[in-house]
């Protein structure tokens, strides 16, 4: 295993970049070069020659392309993490079903983050664009504030969380869960821990791309116990069931004659994301109110704040992610140290707490 040392503070975070195009290799060295706080420290043109490098300059990150030669991205990242379980790993890939499938599978080998590209990569508005989603998530896993382009919010959010006054809840008839950096590996522990007779709807915001959320939602529904898929506009919302968020699509819930359904748009995006937690959550709580279970999990910037602050004036409850279990305490920081949470739990907690909030509902029914 490498043995990293204590972090020299104010250092530059080094870098180690590989991909096997040399100008995807040049263009994002000369925008990583560009942050004050970054620095390549090496390249490569796979994966073996990565694994090389690795070790002599011990990277603060790790950048991977999954298509490369001799040694691919997911074999890198089931080598890396034999050596380093800890360090930061974001791949490169196509906005496509198999770079979707892929990416999805280097993350549940261990991979932190992804950023998408064209499958066929040129021009430099293209790589500007790959940059400016790039660098923000390079910043945030680094646990860098601030900076040029970046999506974290410069609003800060110092002190330990505030846990919101015990108050008296009334049964949680929906829960509904905001998730970003992190997300599918979260949920990939979480759902399975949801018995197969789930008493309410789950509704799912995770940022993903087209494509990807639908491709999350079978890998999830072939881990748990109850149906998981991506929602279409105009269903039910039923309980035992979660529905997901499509990739550039809101997703909210609206009542038509005592039903519940859901709606779909592709309204402004809110906190640079679409779908964005904090639609849905302002969605939730204009229907169920009080009778909504809020969950943020783990995930960059701050998206779901202003949800959480609407619910909570509406009485419902909110749990968040701990900032230990979390890959990037962002989303779930804002809401804990804004004094808006009920409870904050490790992930492997999470699940028990959702099983008791909707027990609750199951005896109110069985009064009624």
């Amino acid at each position: 295993m490498v043995n990293r040392a204590m972090p020299n503070i104010g250092a530059r975070k080094r870098v180690l970049l590989a991909d096997d195009a040399v100008v995807v290799r040049k263009v994002l060295s000369q925008a990583i070069e560009k942050d004050p706080d970054l620095e390549v420290a090496a390249t490569a043109v796979n994966g073996r020659i990565a694994l090389a490098k690795f070790e002599a300059v011990k990277p603060d990150i790790v950048l991977l392309d999954i298509e490369m030669p001799e040694m691919d991205g997911l074999e890198t990242v089931r080598e890396l993490r034999k050596i380093d379980t800890r360090v930061p790993i974001i791949m490169f890939s196509t906005l496509t079903e198999r770079g979707a499938s892929i990416t999805l599978e280097a993350l549940a080998l261990g991979a932190t983050d992804y950023v998408t590209k064209p499958s066929n990569v040129n021009g430099a508005a293209t790589l500007d664009a790959i940059t400016g989603e790039l660098i923000p998530k390079i910043r945030a896993l680094c646990r860098l504030r601030g900076g040029r382009n970046s999506l974290l919010p410069e609003v800060k959010a110092p002190g330990p969380p505030l846990i919101a006054p015990a108050r008296l809840l009334v049964p949680a008839q929906v829960v509904v869960i905001g998730v970003s950096t992190g997300g599918p590996d979260a949920l990939a522990h979480l759902l399975p821990t949801l018995p197969a007779d789930f008493p309410v709807p789950l509704l799912i915001a995770q940022h993903m791309p087209p494509i990807f959320t639908s491709m999350l939602a079978s890998r999830l529904a072939a881990k748990s116990a109850f149906p998981v898929r991506e929602c279409v506009a105009g269903e039910r919302v039923t309980p035992g069931c979660a529905l997901i968020a499509p990739g550039d699509f809101h997703m909210v819930v609206q009542q038509e004659h005592g039903t519940v359904r859901i709606g779909m748009h592709q309204g402004p995006r809110e906190n640079f994301c679409r779908p964005s937690v904090d639609v849905l959550f302002h969605s939730v709580a204009s229907v169920f109110g009080a009778r909504t279970l809020a969950i943020v999990l783990t995930g960059m910037g701050q998206d779901g704040l202003r949800g959480c602050e609407e619910l909570r004036a509406q009485g419902a409850r909110i749990y968040v992610q701990d900032e230990a279990s979390s890959v990037v305490w962002g989303m779930p920081g804002f809401v804990a140290r804004a004094g808006l949470a009920d409870k904050v739990l490790s992930l492997h907690q999470i699940g028990q707490e959702i099983v008791n909030a909707t027990r609750l509902q199951v005896a109110a029914r069985a009064q009624n």
